[in-house]
């Protein structure tokens, strides 16, 4: 059976998103991934693989290494779809402050 994996429920986990972090800037192998968690080599797998089946990370095997590298276009797609929520907030926030200045200036 091939489990679809919700990229959302893989974010909302805050070990894979400090692994974004750490391969946000250049690409990693699993071992120097896991060297900077407290939990063990199988866990930090198991988050990898994870963050793999939901297209976060790409996986390039490099001699006998894979090295993990973030999927910037995947990334884009999220933020895409996060935008309009983003932008209702600022809106409603604007408009909460403008309220609180006419309220505070009477």
């Amino acid at each position: 059976m091939n489990l679809r994996r919700d990229v959302f429920q893989a974010l909302a986990d805050p070990t894979r998103r400090a692994i974004l972090l750490l391969v946000a800037s250049h690409a990693m192998p699993a071992g120097a991934i896991a060297s900077n968690f407290d939990t063990s080599r199988p866990t930090v797998s198991k988050h990898l693989q994870i963050l793999t089946e939901c297209e976060l990370l790409k996986p390039e095997q490099n001699g006998r290494e894979i090295y993990y590298h973030l999927n910037p276009q995947k990334m884009k797609e999220i933020a895409d779809f996060i935008e309009p929520f983003r932008q209702m907030w600022d809106d409603r926030f604007n408009k909460l402050e403008a309220v609180m200045k006419n309220y505070i200036a009477k």
